[in-house]
């Protein structure tokens, strides 16, 4: 997409689709690449999305994302990580969708609130359960790559939204699609984690008690 040019109909759609889907995997990473391609002007965001182009926004998602950048990728602390952030990407992806719509009716623009907190809590819910995974696993160097893939994914999700937004919209609805083929899949890996922490803590409480 040229620079200046608006975003119209299913351009928009596709923009809230991908950059939803990239903050469920780093919000601060896409906030901050929103933020710069518009303040270089390299891309026209909807009017309820300048407050992005701010340098004290960019400045700020920028320290966070080098904070998560490291927690991210150590083992175990990424799941604490990634389980407070889920307070943190839904909301905001839903607030990014809120203010790419302002010029809608409100019936449309809440639909699209609705619509990228949850395409963002598919993204975090997969990204999670990727976590549980790999952390098992007696090497860090998994752990590292699949954070540094998500990152590189987010930023990349991000500016191709700002280019070529029907593309990127139609490149979630693939991840999308595979990550609902994978549910089944993705909820055993997590009880399979809590069956085994209790599995765990299940002798200690037993000498617990024998010494009691």
């Amino acid at each position: 997409m040229l620079a200046g040019m608006k975003f119209g109909g299913s351009e928009l759609v596709g923009l809230i689709v991908a950059v939803s889907f990239a903050a469920g995997l780093n919000v601060y990473a896409t906030v901050a690449t929103l933020g710069l391609l518009a303040h270089a002007g390299l891309v026209a965001l909807p009017s309820g999305l300048h407050p992005l182009a701010s340098w004290w926004v960019i400045g700020a998602s920028g320290v966070l994302f080098a904070i998560e950048f490291f927690a991210d990728k150590i083992p175990v602390f990424d799941l604490f990580w990634n389980a407070l952030h889920t307070f943190v990407r839904i909301p905001v992806a839903a607030l990014i969708a809120y203010g790419a719509t302002s010029q809608l009716s409100p019936e449309k623009q809440l639909l699209a609130t609705l619509a990228g907190g949850a395409i963002a809590l598919a993204a975090h819910g997969g990204k999670t359960a990727a976590r549980v995974a790999v952390t098992p696993s007696p090497e860090p160097l998994s752990n590292f790559v699949l954070s540094a893939g998500e990152d590189t994914l987010a930023v990349f999700l991000t500016w191709l939204a700002t280019q070529h937004p029907i593309a990127a919209g139609g490149i979630v609805v693939v991840f999308l699609v595979v990550l609902i083929i994978v549910m089944r899949w993705i909820v055993r890996a997590m009880k399979n984690l809590f069956r085994g922490a209790e599995n765990e803590m299940a002798p200690s409480k037993r000498r617990d008690l024998n010494a009691a």
